[in-house]
């Protein structure tokens, strides 16, 4: 895993911060500040080529937060399989779901978070 980020990709997370979806903008209230069993997570984090929505480095942990345009993405496998490699669990959820079930989804993280190496 490299950090170093071209300025193109990092101008264009930064981007991608100020225009979020409503549904990660719900989620992300949920996760900043630790709020999660004292877990730090960053969003739209540029890495290795990809903006990441949601990331925990500690828990090596990253959260897609995905529209329908993302229903059976070739390229999303390809994705979560480099990250799998160097280590990362993947957690996706659809924008509605985040929407109108927010406490199921906390909760799923949660217990992620509280299982991960078991």
């Amino acid at each position: 895993m490299h950090r170093n980020v071209p300025d193109q990709h990092r101008q264009y997370a930064k981007a991608m911060r100020a225009d979020s979806t409503r549904a990660e903008n719900l989620l992300w209230q949920q996760l900043r500040r630790s709020q999660i069993e004292g877990f730090k997570f960053k969003r739209q984090v540029p890495l290795d080529g990809y903006i990441l929505d949601f990331i925990c480095f500690e828990a090596r942990m990253i959260i897609e937060v995905d529209g329908s345009q993302h229903a059976e993405s070739a390229s999303d496998k390809i994705r979560d399989a480099h990250f799998s490699t160097h280590g990362f669990r993947i957690l996706r959820f659809w924008n509605a779901e985040v929407e109108d079930s927010l406490d199921s989804v906390v909760l799923a993280i949660r217990a992620e978070l509280l299982n991960r190496g078991e």
